[in-house]
């Protein structure tokens, strides 16, 4: 028996009628851990980003599957091999720059610092755009919560690769779009943006946003979209995204109530965005067939993404950000 496709299922945030909100996640504390350099002394959590795993990151890459021929900057492991590098000029040394592209000779010489740059190395632009809709701010882990760590990482991968980052925050119908940030000095920045990102607070038209963001790309780089995609223009987000040119992949984040609600009996569910609300009852069949339409949804979205020569990563808001980085997304060769 075949089921016709059904379109996303509402976000579970919903509550038994008459039940009380539970209070929001105290912010995470600033303290830093016994002998451990904290980066983050802010909500997205020190103990997450320590010296140690920062160090882990820095040997991982951003992947592209196709070679990009780029600006005059080096530093980037290329995707391209058994390619001779080639000198092509000198620029002065900015904060956060690779102290190995140094010239000392031109030191000794002029006493300022030069950065060498060559002209086969890769120099892309990796851009994050965070979903910052309402619906993101459900879930224990919050879903924008993870969604920024997990930005926060991949883009510490990208600036220790000299790559440049930038990060839109998408709401309303409107991307807020930050200054791009380039060499591995600027991870105190990149952090300081990421933690600004708050959400919305009225509805959010994701392809609008969307939209909105792609417009202020320029040249061919990697675009990452963190998002529920609790949105009825998901597959149209990822298609037009898809279509700039750029390299896509697509962080689908839902939260484990939202993969497996623990919910039962006559319930009120309210959309978390319009405040539109509907009586059910919940029973063993309705969470089977609801968890059966999450499946099919999922996978009706990396067919999508696979035509689209995206990369798709389903992923629930509690997976540890190490099993993210060093195993789901090298299995996918998103990093590696």
């Amino acid at each position: 028996m075949s089921l016709s496709p059904a379109p996303p299922p509402e976000p579970v945030d919903a509550r038994p009628v008459d039940a009380a909100t539970p209070d929001a996640p105290a912010p995470i504390a600033a303290a830093r851990p016994t002998g451990v350099r904290a980066f983050l002394p802010n909500a997205l959590d020190p103990t997450v980003f320590d010296e140690g795993f920062l160090r882990q990151l820095e040997r991982l890459g951003v992947l592209m599957k196709q070679p990009v021929r780029g600006g005059l900057k080096g530093g980037r492991r290329s995707v391209k091999r058994g390619q001779s590098v080639e000198f092509a000029d000198y620029r002065e040394y900015a904060l956060g720059d690779d102290l190995r592209q140094l010239d000392w000779n031109v030191y000794a010489r002029l006493e300022k610092l030069f950065v060498k740059l060559f002209v086969e190395e890769e120099d892309v632009t990796i851009t994050f755009l965070v979903d910052a809709s309402p619906s993101m701010a459900f879930g224990r882990p919050e879903k924008l919560l993870f969604a920024k760590r997990a930005a926060a990482a991949l883009g510490y991968i990208a600036l220790s690769g000299e790559d440049r980052v930038v990060v839109s925050a998408l709401s309303g119908r409107m991307a807020r779009r930050q200054s791009g940030l380039r060499g591995s000095g600027r991870v105190f920045r990149l952090l300081a943006n990421l933690s600004t990102i708050q959400p919305a607070d009225g509805p959010t038209d994701l392809l609008a946003s969307a939209r909105h963001a792609a417009a202020m790309l320029s040249g061919r780089g990697v675009v990452v979209l963190l998002s529920d995609l609790l949105d009825p223009a998901a597959d149209k987000v990822i298609r037009e995204l898809a279509a700039q040119g750029s390299e896509l992949i697509v962080l689908h984040i839902l939260s484990p109530d939202e993969l497996d609600p623990a919910l039962e009996g006559d319930l009120r569910l309210v959309d978390s965005e319009t405040g539109d609300g509907i009586d059910v009852t919940v029973d063993l069949a309705t969470l089977d067939d609801y968890k059966a339409r999450v499946a099919a949804w999922q996978e009706s979205l990396a067919d999508l993404a696979a035509k689209r020569r995206a990369s798709y990563v389903p992923l629930s808001s509690d997976v540890p950000l190490a099993d993210l980085v060093f195993a789901e997304l090298r299995r996918r060769r998103v990093v590696g």
